[in-house]
């Protein structure tokens, strides 16, 4: 979980968001699918795209964060809530 006196990463605090973030990496393995750049630039570009890649693996990890604490009821224990690939069928089988 982020730290109280840590702002979670996002557009919020002038960070690109998850979907930027995810149209950048896009740009950066066409570009080096292309195969028209130098060694030197094939690593700044693969430098930048692991940089990029661990900003977004944080996005996630606070957005899951956030479903927890949401998860939780009023007495602060987690509830169990199925999570199936039906999606709004299984809200009957509660």
């Amino acid at each position: 979980m982020t730290p109280p006196n840590e702002t979670p990463p996002g557009p919020g605090n002038g960070e690109p968001g998850f979907d930027a973030v995810l149209a950048q990496l896009r740009g950066i393995v066409e570009k080096l699918e292309g195969g028209n750049l130098t060694l030197e630039q094939s690593l700044a570009a693969f430098e930048e795209g692991v940089r990029l890649s661990r900003h977004g693996a944080r996005i996630l990890d606070a957005a899951e964060q956030r479903v927890d604490i949401l998860m939780r009821d009023e007495g602060g224990t987690d509830r169990a809530v199925p999570f199936g690939a039906g999606g709004e069928s299984d809200r009957g089988n509660r």
